[in-house]
C-alpha cells in the first residue's frame, strides 16, 4: 500500500464531523472517512513499521457508556506504536492539523512507583532532564497530566520535583497543516522525529523494567 499524503479531505471531514457528530452524517461520509483517513493512516503506519513495529490504529467510536458526552465518534484519527504498556509513538489527524510524539500515557502502582525512583535517581533522572530538554530544542513541546502537590516519598524541593509530579509524560510536536502532510514526504518526517523520541522512549522502558 503506498502512501502518498492525507487529502485535504480529510481535514474537512473532521471540520464537519465536529459540526456535527451523529450516526445520520457519519453514514453519509463513510466512505470519505475510509478514502481520506483510514486508508492513508494505513499506509503511513505501514510505511514506518519495518522500523518501528506494528500500529494499531484507534477505531472510530467513542465510548460512551460512563462518559456525559454522548456523541458518537471520535474528531480525530489516531495511530499507536507500542513499546511496552501505554508507552511508544504516536501519530493523529485531527481538525486542528496533524501532530506526532511519543510517551506513556498511563501508569498506576508499580509502574508509576518505579518511573518516579528513575527520575528521582541521581545516576537515571539528569539523563531524562537531558533527553527532554534536546528534544524541546527540536521543537517539541513536554505535556502530561501533572499532580498539583507533591508526590508522596518526594521532598517538595527536589531538583526534579517537576518531572516527579508527571502521572504521564509525553512529548509532541504539531504539524499544523504543513503542506508535506499531502504528500508522500509526510513519512520522512515522521520517521525523523519519532526516531529522534526513541531517547525517551528507550529511557521509559528501561525505568519501567524495574517493576516487572
Amino acid at each position: 500500500m503506498e502512501f502518498t499524503g492525507f487529502p485535504v479531505a480529510a481535514f474537512d471531514f473532521y471540520d464537519d464531523l465536529e459540526v456535527d457528530n451523529t450516526k445520520s452524517y457519519w453514514a453519509a461520509h463513510k466512505a470519505v472517512y475510509e478514502q481520506a483517513v483510514l486508508t492513508p493512516m494505513q499506509g503511513l503506519t505501514a510505511a514506518l513499521e519495518p522500523e518501528f513495529g506494528a500500529a494499531k490504529i484507534f477505531r472510530p467510536y467513542r465510548d460512551v457508556r460512563f462518559a456525559k458526552d454522548k456523541t458518537p465518534y471520535k474528531t480525530h484519527q489516531g495511530a499507536f506504536v507500542a513499546a511496552g504498556p501505554a508507552t511508544g509513538w504516536y501519530v493523529e489527524i485531527a481538525p486542528q492539523g496533524m501532530r506526532v510524539g511519543a510517551g506513556y500515557y498511563e501508569a498506576a502502582g508499580p509502574r508509576l512507583a518505579a518511573v518516579r525512583d528513575a527520575v528521582a535517581d541521581d545516576k537515571t533522572g539528569p539523563a531524562l532532564k537531558r533527553i527532554l530538554t534536546k528534544l524541546e530544542k527540536d521543537g517539541f513541546e513536554i505535556s502530561g497530566e501533572r499532580l498539583k502537590t507533591t508526590p508522596r516519598g518526594y521532598d517538595a524541593d527536589h531538583p526534579r520535583i517537576d518531572l516527579l509530579r508527571h502521572k504521564q509524560l509525553l512529548a509532541g510536536k504539531p504539524y499544523g497543516f504543513a503542506d508535506f502532510i499531502h504528500t508522500a514526504e509526510l513519512v520522512d518526517h515522521v520517521r525523523t522525529d519519532w526516531r529522534a523520541l526513541k531517547p525517551l522512549v528507550s529511557w521509559l522502558e528501561r525505568a519501567f523494567a524495574a517493576a516487572e
